[in-house]
């Protein structure tokens, strides 16, 4: 049985890589894991993400926490804060077909925005929560 991160993780990634509006704000799909070297900005990577047992006394769950992180140097704010609503637009609420296993739901929790210190890259973190059962 594939495990309900990874699962989720790869219904996620292909809602993000066909969704037009975030498409058009990175300048493709520039949606990744494992970012390549020399990337073109702006981007938005996989980052930190947790699992705990959501079960009930008759029913097998996990709870997830996803987050996603936003890589921009348009200088200032606002691409990065078009990036996340754009996220937001996608992702919360979202019905995603996940294998062997269901999406229960799946929520946008948080959003922050940060400048690097190098004072250029900004970097926006979107926190989702996800709830998901395997497939009986």
């Amino acid at each position: 049985m594939t495990g309900a991160s990874w699962a989720l993780q790869q219904a996620m990634f292909a809602k993000l890589t066909n969704d037009s509006a975030l498409l058009a704000l990175l300048g493709g799909a520039h949606v990744w894991d494992d970012v390549p070297v020399r990337a073109a900005f702006p981007y938005v990577t996989f980052a930190a993400g947790g699992e705990r047992d959501w079960s009930t006394g008759s029913e097998m769950g996990s709870e997830h926490v996803v987050t996603l992180r936003v890589w921009s140097r348009s200088g200032g704010r606002k691409e990065t804060l078009a990036i996340i609503d754009a996220l937001r637009a996608c992702l919360h609420g979202a019905a995603l077909d996940l294998s062997e296993h269901r999406l229960i739901n799946l929520r946008h929790e948080s959003s922050d925005v940060r400048r690097d210190a190098d004072g250029e890259t900004y970097q926006g973190i979107v926190r989702l929560r996800a709830v998901t059962e395997p497939e009986a």
